[in-house]
């Protein structure tokens, strides 16, 4: 017995490829143990953000600050599909080593719908996002609330395993939009992202895309800090 799961990638970006994967693992063992400690349950409870302990302050944004942020009432009339809950919810507060001990800080939500999958992250890469768009292919750069943006298109990664703990297998998934904004409008470094991939592989529409960030981004803590 197989599962198909799908992570958001960023074409050439491996170390973010590589910690999307690794989050949606823990994820999806999460998920199961839940399962699992819920028996005789009628359906399945609301999904809702993390109650993890709040961290050392370090003047960045949190996982689950972003998945505050994220799960809003009307997030799925945003989407245009106002009938539909919540599958899902998840969190990370995860980071990426580079080569010289250097750390990247990238926290993650992720909800997840019966047609859409929604993601909003941090990055501290240090980068402006300005000029991103000559380094990710289709993409277009713009502004969006004032600030340097990226809207450009990539695919998740599918990823086979066996429950029976048999070889795992991956390749290209589904479609995904996604879109790079500064987190300050001098664009001195570092991104908030939003991304949006469907269950049936039709590629997003970019106004919903659009609609979704420019409602989500400005309830983001610390965004007002920099305008």
């Amino acid at each position: 017995m197989a599962e198909d799961v799908g992570a958001p990638v960023k074409g050439p970006n491996a170390w973010r490829q590589a910690f999307a994967a690794v989050a949606l693992f823990a994820a999806i063992g999460g998920a199961l143990w839940v399962s699992e400690a819920r028996p005789g349950n009628s359906g399945p409870p609301p999904a809702t953000c993390s109650d993890e302990e709040p961290g050392k302050a370090t003047g960045r944004v949190t996982g689950a600050q972003l998945c505050e942020a994220l799960h809003r009432k009307d997030l799925a009339g945003l989407l245009g599909t106002p009938a539909e809950s919540a599958k899902t919810v998840q969190s990370n507060d995860g980071s990426v080593g580079l080569e010289g001990g250097k750390d990247i800080p990238m926290p993650t939500a992720e909800i997840e719908f019966d047609t859409y999958t929604v993601t909003l992250s941090a990055t501290y890469d240090d980068l402006p996002v300005a000029g991103a768009h000559e380094l990710l292919g289709d993409a277009k750069q713009r502004t969006v609330l004032g600030r340097p943006a990226v809207l450009y298109s990539d695919r998740t990664i599918r990823i086979s395993f066996r429950l029976d703990g048999g070889d795992t297998d991956s390749g290209p998934g589904v479609p995904l939009r996604s879109l790079m904004v500064a987190q300050d409008a001098k664009d001195g470094g570092g991104s908030f992202d939003v991304t949006l991939w469907r269950s049936d592989g039709m590629v997003p529409d970019d106004a919903v895309l659009l609609r979704v960030a420019e409602k989500i981004l400005p309830t983001v803590p610390g965004w007002a800090a920099g305008s």
